[in-house]
């Protein structure tokens, strides 16, 4: 029986409507099955038929800036930042970690913000509090959106110890000025991705499917981007139109999506390739999900239903973790068939459940 007979029996699946000469294609490509890691980071609740969530603040997402940008794309209009806990001030930013810390068991955190008028945030004051806490809890792993940014600031959120840097690839001119409403050139995109990738930081670069007002444009530049630098792993979203302003954006169609999983995973096949948090819901998510797990991704942040039966179908070994994508905590692969929303599992001779409580870090 092949992929697409499969997935037609799988009940949350039974009406999307998949390309069957995708799914045969992206059949024929698999070489052995890798394991896909199921992450659910907590920025927000989540809970599906196949896993559940876990606490709250076990990975929470900062915003130094509240809920203010001063970008305002078009695809987000800064409603991105409004599931994140405002830290305004390094005082604000270090109380909280620390409270997290002694009161849910935090085991990391992503520190974000909203844009200035060049697509920079300014994380200055903030990194003598990531270095101290840090230094008061080896244990945490800090992720940071960069934004636009020189090696200079690049090396000093790396001695302060930052884990993980994400930046945004934007491929397309037309797509930075029309959609971000910047006048930057791709190739400010590069310069900061070669300058975070001078640093022992990993180095998580986004590409968003669709950001020009849901065509596909400088998807193809941004992949090229990205494979001429030592980046760590990639990490693909896709534009939601219910974030941007009304009549503005069509939903990107899922088989363009699925082409491009296909291209990232073949010209990255060294490279973790991840579907990150951001995609349209419903119907569309399920199988957009589908086709990240047919076509070889490592990993998918809050997985739609349908997506642990796929992994199951094809194959495929997994684990879930309740940490960012971008960056691993604790788990542990659990072969195909098994129940994630109950299953335990031991690492380095320590007992985990789901959420993985006192979990010790995973290579990669």
């Amino acid at each position: 029986m092949g992929w697409l007979d499969r997935i037609r029996e799988i009940e949350a699946l039974e009406d999307g409507d998949f390309d069957a000469d995708l799914v045969r294609a992206m059949e024929l490509g698999t070489a052995a099955p890798r394991p896909i890691r199921f992450s659910t980071p907590t920025f927000k609740e989540y809970s599906s038929s196949e896993m559940k969530g876990c606490s709250k603040n076990s990975f929470p997402a900062f915003s130094v800036t509240a809920g203010a940008c001063a970008l305002d794309c078009d695809h987000c209009q800064a409603r991105i930042l409004d599931p994140m806990i405002p830290a305004t001030t390094p005082e604000m930013l270090d109380r909280k970690v620390r409270d997290l810390v002694m009161l849910q068991d935090l085991q990391g955190f992503l520190l974000s913000g909203g844009s200035n008028r060049r697509n920079e945030i300014k994380y200055e004051k903030y990194l003598p509090v990531v270095e101290k806490l840090k230094r008061d809890f080896p244990h945490l792993k800090v992720a940071i959106h960069s934004a636009l940014l020189d090696e200079a600031r690049a090396k000093s959120m790396e001695s302060a110890g930052v884990d993980t840097a994400m930046m945004d690839v934007i491929g397309a001119e037309e797509t930075i000025r029309d959609v971000y409403h910047l006048d930057r050139p791709v190739a400010d995109f590069e310069k900061t991705l070669a300058a975070l990738c001078s640093t022992k930081m990993e180095i998580v670069p986004h590409i968003v499917i669709g950001l020009h007002y849901g065509r596909i444009v400088g998807e193809a530049n941004a992949l090229d981007i990205c494979a001429r630098h030592g980046i760590h792993s990639l990490v693909l979203v896709v534009v939601m139109p219910f974030y941007a302003k009304p009549g503005t954006f069509a939903t990107p169609a899922t088989s363009d999506i699925g082409r491009i999983f296909m291209e990232a995973r073949q010209r990255l096949a060294g490279k973790q390739v991840l579907l990150g948090c951001a995609r349209p819901a419903g119907m569309h998510k399920r199988v957009t999900d589908a086709y990240a797990v047919m076509a070889g991704l490592d990993g998918i942040a809050f997985p739609a239903d349908g997506a642990v039966a796929v992994a199951d179908a094809i194959g495929r070994p997994y684990e879930q973790q309740h940490a960012c994508c971008s960056i691993k905590i604790g788990g542990g692969v659990r072969p195909s068939g098994s129940d994630t929303r109950t299953q335990r599992t031991e690492v380095d001779g320590m007992r985990l459940d789901a959420c993985g409580a006192g979990a010790k870090e995973l290579t990669a």
